[in-house]
């Protein structure tokens, strides 16, 4: 979602800068333009520079926050839940690419494995950044954690950076070059 017309922020709220990766609290009132909108957080600009606002905070935009997902109570297969992790993790996405960090090539592994509660896992996973000075990292770590223990049945989700091998675009899948215009 990309909206030539600004919307003015309804409360003071925590956003992150992009790419340094600081927090900084905008204000209430500013106007404030966003520029994507997909996996649920929100990447605005405001006084030119450009920030990412959290899901939590969608009330700041004006816009409604997500409900949490409610549990089905039905038991799943070991299988089937790692779908469910590929797909959770298919909604977290780079601030400045509107493509997801899957498709980017940007996660490395994912591996569940049990605890002792039947039905109840650790996710670890490993991801990486496009660049290795992005100072976007954290922010990205913490999205994908937060994805994660979002997910009935993942009691604990460990989320390891690293940078070997470098990431670099050969990673990334047909269909993200498509979107991105690399083919």
């Amino acid at each position: 979602m990309n909206s030539n017309e600004p919307i003015t922020l309804t409360r003071d709220v925590e956003g992150t800068v992009v790419p340094a990766g600081t927090k900084v609290t905008l204000q209430k009132g500013e106007p404030a333009f966003i520029t994507q909108s997909l996996g649920g957080s929100y990447t605005v600009i405001v006084n030119g520079n450009m920030f990412r606002i959290e899901a939590k905070d969608a009330d700041a935009l004006d816009r409604e926050v997500a409900a949490k997902a409610v549990s089905t109570g039905v038991p799943r297969t070991r299988e089937q839940l790692e779908k469910e992790v590929w797909s959770e993790l298919k909604t977290c996405y780079d601030p400045e690419i509107p493509v997801n960090v899957v498709d980017l090539g940007l996660v490395y592994d994912c591996c569940l494995e049990p605890l002792g509660a039947p039905d109840r896992y650790k996710a670890d996973v490993k991801i990486t950044l496009t660049a290795p000075g992005c100072g976007m990292g954290p922010a990205l770590s913490q999205d994908v954690q937060n994805k994660l223990l979002s997910i009935e049945g993942i009691d604990e989700a460990n989320v390891a950076m690293v940078f070997e091998p470098q990431w670099n675009r050969a990673m990334m899948s047909e269909a993200a070059k498509l979107q991105l215009g690399l083919m």
